[in-house]
């Protein structure tokens, strides 16, 4: 039968658009990615878990999944029940502490605005990697949570950047799109628009 469905709460903090707050499923191809990425040895963090359709099926998989969502009435909509390796928060994943045995986050989620603070809090805890589709905002990638080429070695081509910006670097020549791996986005750090959120903070 599993266990029931209980979940420590906290309360929701403002600051969450509507469009961030809400939550819709995904379709299959999009949760079969997702899976297909996980491993028995892994412990998964599901940052804004919804009704735990997706949670429920890693923890088929994984060693351990927790899973966090800040919409109760999103949560209650679950299947009663929990798997014995599956574990529920009901919070906003802003403000509460990360699992620090945690591998691989999974955050679905196109219209996120904390890509940077989740990847942030991740790489605190020692995830290597991460799951998502909230950069390009489509289809869904695996994100190494490693160390990442400092934005001004970029060369010319698409990069993506740990806080969550894309964009393109111009070229200076007709050839300097001419292999196929010029076409694929090269993982960053610090690039313009984080200078510009730090400048704001500053």
């Amino acid at each position: 039968m599993g266990q029931p469905l209980r979940f420590s709460s906290a309360p929701a903090a403002s600051g969450l658009s509507a469009w961030e707050a809400a939550w819709s499923p995904y379709d299959e191809e999009t949760y079969r990615f997702a899976l297909s990425h996980i491993g028995p040895e892994d412990v998964v963090l599901d940052i804004g878990a919804g009704d735990l359709r997706l949670a429920r099926r890693l923890a088929g998989i994984a060693c351990h999944v927790t899973a966090i969502e800040i919409n109760p009435a999103v949560l209650a909509l679950s299947s009663p029940g929990l798997p014995p390796n599956l574990s529920v928060i009901c919070a906003d994943a802003r403000h509460v502490p990360f699992p620090s045995n945690v591998t691989v986050g999974v955050l679905l989620m196109r219209h996120c605005e904390h890509f940077r603070l989740y990847v942030e809090k991740l790489r605190s805890v020692g995830c290597r990697r991460l799951i998502t589709n909230a950069r390009w905002r489509m289809g869904v990638e695996v994100v190494d949570l490693g160390d990442s080429l400092p934005f001004e070695e970029v060369r010319a081509g698409w990069y993506a950047c740990k806080c969550g910006a894309v964009g393109i670097v111009p070229g200076t020549g007709p050839d300097d799109f001419a292999t196929p791996e010029d076409m694929i986005a090269q993982e960053v750090e610090w690039c313009p628009a984080c200078r510009c959120v730090s400048a704001g903070d500053a």
